[in-house]
């Protein structure tokens, strides 16, 4: 079975500016080239505000918090919109399967999304995140169960999960229903426990896990709204084949063998010969 190579792409998006987050995800993606599969972090598009409160209190709203809200909104992108057909028009040069975060916008409501664009430039399907932790539950809508893809990608099937999805297991199990064999993970988690997690993930799996987490370090901006990167690829016995990487902006890539998940399978098989569906069942409700 031929190799695949696979790349995460560690950087910071652009916050407020979706103009210039898909100007470096282009420039990004031309130097990832020779990848078949690419994965960008969460929120790369429209950026992630860590450390930002919005000016919201229990009861109350500031205006400042408001015009906040405001800029973020005006910084997301329609899906599908020009920004699409730029990263569609990018994917297609690259010649490569791309995975990218971006907070979408569809009437009042934001959402953080994954977007799968295929070698051919088509934007394939999306991934809304289902349940936005804490803070981020007053800036972005709920995604539902209509927007969970598990897309043949030649090579394999592959799949995304947004940073703390990662921790449902009942979400993590539909995706192993569904067969994915190349699990995406895009983050902002820069803890020393996520890569940890990554491992438990493509053990539990029997999947190649790939996970890209943002580095930003803006000029003038307080520590406490830092991201330190920590992106790892992994093989499915949980074997670290690239990162985790902590020292800045980087690409990780690593050439891996599709065979080695039916290697895994052989004694672990969550979804198949060691479910036991007379005692468990999981039901995934994906309508719109």
């Amino acid at each position: 079975m031929p190799s695949v190579s696979v790349a995460a792409v560690q950087a910071g998006g652009v916050l407020y500016d979706a103009a210039a987050g898909v100007a470096k995800a282009e420039r990004l993606l031309a130097e990832a080239s020779g990848a078949q599969l690419i994965v960008f972090p969460e929120a790369f598009i429209g950026g992630y505000p860590k450390g930002q409160d919005f000016g919201a209190r229990v009861g109350s709203r500031t205006p400042e918090g408001r015009k906040d809200f405001r800029r973020y909104y005006e910084g997301a992108i329609d899906v599908p919109g020009p920004a699409t057909e730029r990263l569609g028009e990018a994917a297609r040069a690259a010649g490569a399967w791309v995975v990218i975060g971006a907070i979408e916008r569809e009437g009042g409501t934001l959402y953080c999304t994954a977007l799968f664009f295929a070698p051919d430039g088509r934007l394939a399907a999306k991934h809304r995140k289902l349940m936005p932790t804490a803070m981020e539950r007053l800036i972005w809508g709920f995604g539902d169960g209509s927007t969970l893809p598990v897309l043949d990608a030649g090579f394999g099937r592959i799949g995304a999960v947004i940073c703390w999805e990662n921790y449902m297991p009942l979400l993590r199990a539909a995706m192993y229903r569904k067969g994915i064999q190349f699990y995406c993970a895009p983050t902002v988690d820069d803890r020393e426990s996520w890569p940890g997690s990554m491992r438990h993930i493509a053990l539990e799996g029997r999947c190649f896990v790939l996970s890209a987490c943002q580095y930003s370090r803006p000029e003038g901006a307080p520590e406490s709204s830092w991201i330190r990167g920590g992106s790892v690829i992994v093989s499915p016995l949980g074997r670290v084949l690239a990162g985790p990487c902590y020292d800045g902006e980087c690409i990780l890539r690593a050439e891996v063998d599709p065979g080695e998940i039916a290697e895994g399978k052989f004694d672990l098989d969550v979804a198949g010969h060691y479910a036991r569906p007379d005692v468990f069942r999981l039901e995934v409700n994906e309508q719109p």
